[in-house]
């Protein structure tokens, strides 16, 4: 599934001729596809392998950040992060690098994996303030570090505003309250700006980038989005768990009332954004924007 424009097509056959060109001791190894998402293409190879490709040359910065970064923060993290063990040069055939990393078994967070969802969003909240303390070992919010998500929300309202209009009409907005929506990114622009420091930003911490393991967080996959910025984005995924999980977090964070909303209209933002650029094209992750509106619509209605 191409999702886009100058996107390289991947399939095990390309993978494989990789291997066997870089990395012959593992070409003989099984390889099997292990999912994608909007920046990746995986394959597993053998029992403790992940091969990830980036769809687009514009997503290739995102595994030169985890092959130089998650080395020097996995030591100080006590939840289990993605290993790189190669990285694999550009060729004719995939002109971009790629990267094999130890595979993590787990299951992603979901009802069916996560045994007591207000332990999840205490575990959670200790993840985040974890990363969040670790010192930037010189590194700034510049080039690939500089992810939109850990700026301010004024930056983004020209396209935000783009992307409400798109949702008013397209397939995958239909039923959602985008006037609520819109007045809850409004209120957040009207606050002061946040005068936090800069804290590495994992930048994605939705339940697909959350690995359980009997029934608790085991693991966090997926640093593509890893930057240096303001807080604030970074709990604007807790809107994709269940209430009591969000309220946990909440709690164990002690997020005060002004983070928390410009959190919620980041949790907006991306929403909006991924039903306008994705209509059409990847309908399971605009069903989970979808899911992320319903659930900021359900608690705004039940705070006011």
């Amino acid at each position: 599934m191409m999702l886009h424009e100058n996107e390289i097509p991947v399939d095990e056959t390309l993978v494989r001729s990789l291997l066997e060109a870089q990395c012959p001791d593992w070409a003989g190894l099984p390889l099997a596809p292990a999912g994608a998402g909007t920046d990746n293409t995986m394959y597993r190879l053998g029992e403790e392998l992940l091969v990830r490709l980036p769809r687009t040359a514009g997503h290739s910065g995102s595994l030169r950040k985890e092959q130089k970064w998650l080395p020097r923060l996995a030591p100080l993290l006590t939840c289990s992060v993605p290993e790189p063990v190669h990285t694999g040069a550009p060729t004719g055939a995939f002109p971009l690098a790629w990267s094999v990393y130890r595979w993590i078994e787990g299951d992603v967070a979901g009802p069916d994996t996560v045994r007591d969802w207000a332990a999840f969003g205490t575990d959670l909240a200790a993840v985040v303030r974890e990363l969040h303390g670790i010192g930037l070992m010189g590194a700034t919010r510049t080039g690939d570090l500089s992810w939109y998500r850990g700026g301010g929300l004024r930056a983004c309202d020209d396209w935000i505003g783009r992307s409400f209009r798109d949702c008013r009409t397209a397939a995958g907005g239909a039923g959602l309250d985008f006037d609520t929506l819109e007045q809850l990114w409004r209120a957040a622009l009207a606050l002061p700006g946040s005068r936090a420091p800069h804290v590495w930003l994992h930048g994605d911490l939705k339940p697909t980038n959350l690995l359980v393991r009997d029934g608790g967080l085991h693991a966090v996959i997926d640093f593509g989005a890893l930057s240096v910025g303001l807080p604030d984005a970074e709990h604007s995924t807790v809107w994709d768990l269940p209430h009591q999980a969000r309220q946990a977090y909440w709690d164990a964070a002690g997020l005060d009332e002004a983070t928390w909303t410009r959190a919620r209209a980041w949790a907006v933002a991306v929403g909006v954004s991924g039903i306008s650029y994705y209509d059409g094209t990847f309908p399971a992750f605009v069903a989970e924007c979808r899911a992320r509106l319903r659930s900021v619509l359900s608690d705004a209605a039940g705070r006011t």
